[in-house]
């Protein structure tokens, strides 16, 4: 059995047909001078991802009003240090590898865990403060493999350009500012795209071990980054296929061993990694399996949510690419897609295969479900980012090669295409994320104008804490209504023998203009709305027409006193939609939040100053 590895093996597999080979003297020369001007360039591309994710982190604290982060990986993180807790966050439904990270960060900086439950006590701001930052190193860390991958690939020049990319793209920057596992998920995938792409390259042990290192750490960061597994399953494929021609002595008997053998480390990687990451899912499989089962149940419910897109998610996504990565990154991507194939096959190598089938099956079965939101598309954008830069380079070199124009000039135009767009958004949502927030202005305005105890109708656009008179504290400010009670019968009427208690989704359904009266009869002179709900039920009235008359009698019987909108003067509000609603992606926003009004009554009861 040989023991060197085949000739084949070292030829890079992006090298045209006709290209001349160069001597190993020449090539190590060629390389330092890369690393010269690469690394630089590499540095600032870090150090402006770092920066894009880190401007404007603070936002909305001392308040989290994402519900996910709220609710969560943070909060899951901090309980593991509660007396008789444990380990087991005793919650499945998101992987817990970033509750894991947390867990030892806060316990690190915060002197163990009774200081972490104090501060969580006393400052929880702080304590989700520093898991934001570690979700923004964490996704800069991501660009940092990015590029590692890329070069392994292709060259430094395709490396570089698609860091750039995923550096400035929107939605890796926009998530990287919340501790959520959204952007930290693509450390470990790009890791196991990394180790894929040394399959292909040398089809090593430790490049099995490296893909499935990051396969097993990224599937228990979110569930969809097991989409990894397919270029994994591609290169070694094209090992398999091209040792046997790669040395003469080599049968595809050998192959296949050498194959197998690389895909058992894989494997036992990969589960290793899992379970280090995700050990209660062992421990605790039965309660792992319900969960499991749950997510893939909501994914799957039919427009649940009030307000959702209804055009289906492949054009849903399509759509969000041209937003979340750029309009010239993603129709690039789509030309890279084309252009790998035919590089190559010049090349005798499977490229292609590694970088072109994960997105398409990625987007039909993500397209199926009957839930789509933007962020769900992170899994892909690694291999979309390569794809684009190899498009662009591509692009480059054909014109160098067949005009007398210097490459450098097609280079700067295409890379400025590549990155205007993610550049101009992602730095207007940092500039609007720094802001202060429309809920925090709205609660500033309240404690001044409205006396504490008064009863209040509140949407849910903010959680209980929003109500404490200090952080940790059960005082309240005011006395809220129940707005999570159902007390509406089919007409629309009032109907407080049958109360019940309904999902958060579900608020619009507790909603008639009948309760205006009903507030004021209880004292109720207050109503606090958000433009997150309100838009709900106006951008599809026919879905909720109850809850749309709601509004529209509110406006009319109700006095505006307080009013704050996120839109710069004179630009009008956009429709609702859970990804623009919510991550301020339209240039029309000033400030972070929905649109707040706060409404006085004007009953008899309310207008003597119940």
């Amino acid at each position: 059995m040989p023991t060197a590895e085949p000739a084949r093996s070292q030829v890079r597999p992006d090298r045209r047909q006709g290209e001349p080979a160069i001597s190993s003297a020449a090539a190590g020369e060629q390389a330092t001078a890369e690393r010269r001007w690469a690394w630089p360039v590499l540095g600032a591309v870090l150090l402006a991802a770092l920066g894009l994710r880190l401007w404007g982190i603070g936002e909305g604290l001392p308040y989290v009003y994402n519900i996910d982060e709220a609710g969560h990986f943070v909060p899951k993180a901090v309980q593991m240090f509660e007396p008789g807790h444990g380990l087991n966050p005793g919650y499945f439904v998101n992987p817990p590898a970033l509750t894991y990270v947390l867990h030892v960060v806060l316990a690190v900086w915060f002197g163990g865990g009774h200081g972490v439950l104090r501060e969580y006590d006393l400052h929880p701001d702080n304590v989700f403060l520093l898991s934001r930052v570690v979700a923004a190193v964490l996704g800069s860390g991501a660009v940092w493999l990015l590029y590692l991958f890329a070069a392994r690939l292709f060259d430094r020049r395709i490396a570089l350009l698609a860091a750039a990319i995923e550096a400035v793209a929107f939605l890796p920057v926009f998530y990287g500012h919340l501790a959520l596992n959204d952007a930290v998920t693509l450390l470990p995938l790009t890791l196991s795209l990394l180790g894929s792409a040394g399959i292909l390259r040398y089809g090593r042990r430790h490049d099995y071990a490296i893909a499935g290192l990051g396969l097993g750490f990224a599937c228990a960061s979110k569930y969809t980054a097991g989409i990894a597994i397919l270029p994994l399953a591609a290169a070694a494929a094209s090992r398999y296929l091209e040792e046997p021609a790669a040395a003469g002595r080599d049968t595809p008997a050998l192959a296949g061993r050498r194959t197998l053998t690389g895909l058992a480390i894989a494997g036992g990687c990969a589960l290793a990694a899992f379970l280090l990451a995700n050990p209660y899912a062992l421990l605790d499989f039965a309660r792992f399996r319900s969960e499991l089962v749950h997510q893939s149940s909501l994914s799957e419910e039919a427009q649940g949510k009030l307000g959702a897109p209804k055009q289906g998610g492949v054009l849903y996504y399509l759509w969000a690419l041209t937003w979340g990565l750029g309009w010239i990154p993603a129709l690039a991507a789509l030309g890279g897609a084309i252009a790998v194939w035919w590089r190559a096959a010049g090349g005798g190598q499977r490229v292609g295969w590694l970088l072109v089938g994960a997105p398409i099956l990625f987007l039909a079965f993500m397209g199926l479900q009957d839930r789509y939101f933007g962020r769900w598309l992170l899994p892909i954008f690694p291999i979309l980012c390569v794809l684009a830069a190899f498009f662009a380079i591509f692009m480059v070199r054909a014109a160098s090669s067949h005009t007398r124009v210097p490459a450098v000039i097609p280079g700067v135009a295409l890379t400025v295409l590549l990155l205007a767009q993610g550049t101009i958004f992602s730095t207007h949502g940092d500039l609007v994320l720094a802001r202060a927030d429309t809920r925090n202005l709205t609660r500033a305005w309240m404690i001044a104008h409205i006396p504490p105890g008064s009863r209040i109708v509140l949407e849910p656009v903010v959680l209980g804490e929003w109500l404490a008179s200090s952080p940790g504290s059960s005082t309240r400010l005011w006395q809220k209504y129940p707005t999570l009670e159902s007390v509406i019968a089919p007409d629309g009427t009032l109907a407080p023998q049958d109360i019940h208690k309904v999902a958060l989704e579900d608020y619009e359904t507790t909603l008639s203009p009948a309760l205006i009266g009903s507030y004021e009869q209880q004292g109720y002179c207050w109503v606090i709305t958000g433009s997150t709900e309100s838009g709900r039920a106006l951008v599809d009235p026919r879905a909720a027409p109850v809850a749309a008359a709601y509004y529209r009698a509110l406006a009319a019987t109700a006095q505006v006193v307080y009013h704050v909108s996120p839109y710069s003067a004179g630009s009008s509000s956009p429709a609702f939609n859970f990804d623009w609603s919510f991550d301020y992606y339209p240039l029309s926003y000033r400030a972070p939040g929905p649109e707040m009004t706060v409404y006085r009554l004007t009953g008899r009861r309310c207008r003597q100053g119940a």
